[in-house]
């Protein structure tokens, strides 16, 4: 298998969590580099070059993009909407990371262009599984837009 060397932003507040995805990228033998912001506002920053991410280097464009919905600052239905509306981030695949199952949550993040929307499962070995299989698929199977 050729894994794609892309760059992932993981957008997620909760530290166990972040710990997990970390795990699961080391067991599926996924080598891109991934860089963790802790809330909507971090995630802009990092996108659009401002604040600590000013400089270029440290916040390089993701192809992948995992996002939670609750988020401290600017929450993660907020960050994709603006993302899907701007022409230089539309083409990123946003996969909404999260606990919330709520039918209003899962509508409105697909009305506003997410790629996939996944409920993190509350078992530790079944959210490893799952974060791995997401990676595999998006670094691996699926062919990702030009830059």
């Amino acid at each position: 298998m050729i894994v794609k060397g892309i760059a992932i932003l993981l957008v997620e507040d909760n530290p166990d969590d972040v710990e997990i995805t970390k795990r699961a990228l080391e067991e599926g033998k996924v080598r891109n580099t991934l860089y963790v912001v802790r809330d909507g506002q971090e995630a802009l920053d990092f996108l659009y070059h401002q604040g600590e991410y000013v400089d270029e280097s440290k916040a390089p464009r993701p192809g992948l993009i995992l996002l939670d919905i609750r988020l401290p600052k600017i929450d993660g239905i907020e960050v994709l909407g603006r993302l899907k509306s701007d022409p230089n981030f539309r083409k990123i695949p946003i996969i909404m990371l999260t606990v919330s199952d709520n039918d209003e949550d899962i509508n409105k993040c697909y009305d506003l262009g997410a790629n996939s929307y996944i409920v993190k499962p509350v078992e530790f070995d079944k959210f490893v599984q799952a974060t791995k299989s997401l990676y595999l698929y998006w670094t691996i199977t699926n062919t990702l837009p030009p830059e």
